[in-house]
């Protein structure tokens, strides 16, 4: 089955769809297509505790002083001039959120009530409590329903590019209800499909993070950058436990928050002047460090010196979730580990969103802008989502957008059921997971990421055999799509010499931070 459409948009987070929602008011003929594998609102947008890094106080803070904090955390591999983009855009793109409804906290004078994470020189961050991503969803998703020339596809899994001659036409979609598999042929399509959580278990981001459209883009032959560049959050929640971890903001820390080792120092002056406000590469290796001598398990962030109530008003959804879990923060520590976070590298994209692929684009966490460089300020990568979506936005405004010829396909139209065991399948993830955490983790060696290259090689030659059989499914896709991506961040970082960032070898100690 083939279906056409002008724009298709693959993912539901912030960048997707406040692209959708332009394209459709803009072009009220033309039809805008978007396709996510679980329900419409599950995306990383919806996890998105802090906020969004914008300069709305001239009197207190300073376009330069973002630019230079953002260009510091980058560590000397930022594009300067799209940050400079960036971060002027920040306020007229806050500007279209309010008008779409979204609601952000203000103090008792009707200003923004401005959070401060991790990096940043001065408060900063707009934000909806500790639930940020959620209002911004849910705010975009109402104007998304009111627009009759948008169709949304929930449940609906990309499985590959439909590409040629370096040109994108569409496609091949998955309806994982029916199991009928369908190319929708587009002139234009946007990967907004988020991060690669997945590819390490321990992370803050949900199930569907498999780096579907890094994966997809790859295949397509599209390039892709910096992939070495992984970002851990310094603070998710430790519970013993494997697999999805929840994140404890970094806004607490700039709430007063402090980090304390099991015997209760505080050790990260011994680190950084900023102590417990050093940006997010600089607080990871400083917990693997102490950890390291230690043998503990965790670290603990110490609220018990904060004002209970101010807390439960700015965070309540951690306030609930740490007292469901037994820690009170009024006198209890919370344990914290470093949890895989976010994806510096990614599709490499112009300024206009373009890929190197013709009439492909991305943006949002799946897309390398620039803008990060070798680690991520906090709270920049929603303002980036908002930023390129607009670029995106501008570019198609001035170009055609034209179907061409129906494409019809004569191969198989229904998913059949992998012949390897789902036992098989998870076995593989299971270990491909505890590889990446182990050997392409916070800090890595060039023994170990060989070793690794070689074990990978020999779980693709494996998957790649159950695929090319004419099995279809979303678990054995993405787990075709996560052990890409966990190639292209082994080779990645053999391929880097010195240390930047967030990015730290043992192989090259001179250059280390920590």
């Amino acid at each position: 089955m083939t279906m056409q459409t002008h724009y298709l948009i693959i993912g539901s987070g912030v960048a997707g769809l406040t692209l959708a929602i332009k394209l459709a008011e803009r072009f009220p003929e033309r039809k805008i297509t978007i396709v996510t594998k679980a329900g419409e609102s599950e995306s990383n947008t919806r996890y998105a505790q802090g906020g969004i890094a914008i300069v709305t106080d001239g009197s207190a803070d300073s376009y330069e002083k973002h630019i230079q904090d953002t260009l510091d955390c980058g560590d000397g591999l930022c594009n300067e001039a799209v940050v400079r983009m960036v971060v002027r855009e920040g306020p007229q793109r806050l500007k279209e959120l309010l008008d779409w409804g979204a609601r952000f906290d203000r103090d008792a004078k009707g200003q923004f009530d401005l959070g401060r994470e991790g990096g940043h020189s001065a408060n900063r961050v707009v934000h909806h409590k500790d639930q940020t991503g959620a209002e911004i969803e849910r705010a975009i998703l109402r104007q998304v329903h009111r627009l009759a020339n948008v169709q949304l596809l929930d449940h609906h899994f990309a499985i590959d590019l439909f590409s040629g001659q370096n040109q994108c036409f569409g496609a091949m979609v998955l309806d994982t209800k029916t199991q009928n598999i369908a190319l929708i042929q587009s002139a234009f399509t946007i990967l907004a499909t988020g991060g690669i959580g997945q590819a390490y278990g321990h992370t803050t981001n949900p199930a569907i993070a498999t780096g579907d459209g890094i994966a997809m883009a790859y295949r397509a032959g599209a390039q892709i950058s910096d992939m070495e560049f992984i970002q851990f959050h310094p603070t998710a929640f430790y519970n013993g436990q494997d697999g999805a971890a929840f994140l404890i903001s970094e806004a607490v820390r700039g709430f007063g928050a402090q980090l304390r080792t099991k015997d209760g120092r505080y050790f990260m002056l011994d680190y950084d002047p900023r102590g417990a406000l050093a940006s997010r590469d600089v607080v990871s290796q400083a917990i693997h460090t102490e950890l390291g001598k230690s043998d503990d398990a965790c670290v603990f962030l110490d609220c018990t010196e904060l004002d209970t109530k101010a807390f439960c008003r700015h965070f309540p959804m951690i306030y609930q979730y740490c007292l469901d879990h037994g820690v009170d923060i009024a006198k209890d520590w919370i344990p914290v580990l470093p949890a895989q976070h976010y994806l510096c590298g990614g599709i490499a994209v112009d300024v206009c969103g373009r890929t190197s692929v013709v009439n492909l684009l991305a943006c949002g966490e799946c897309s390398y802008t620039g803008l990060h460089g070798a680690n991520r300020l906090a709270s920049n990568s929603l303002l980036e989502a908002l930023v390129y979506s607009q670029q995106i936005y501008e570019f198609l405004c001035a170009a055609p957008a034209p179907i061409g010829e129906p494409i019809y396909l004569l191969h198989c139209s229904h998913a059949q059921e992998s012949t390897a065991h789902r036992e098989q399948l998870e076995s593989v993830k299971r270990g491909l997971q505890s590889l990446l955490r182990q050997d392409a983790g916070i800090i890595r060696n060039d023994t170990d990421l060989k070793r690794a290259a070689l074990q990978l090689e020999a779980w693709q030659t494996l998957v790649r055999e159950w695929v090319s059989g004419g099995q279809t499914s979303v678990a054995l896709y993405e787990l075709f799509n996560l052990l890409l991506v966990a190639h292209l961040i082994v080779r990645h970082s053999l391929a880097r010499k010195e240390n930047r960032g967030g990015f730290i070898k043992t192989t090259h100690p001179k250059t280390q931070k920590i």
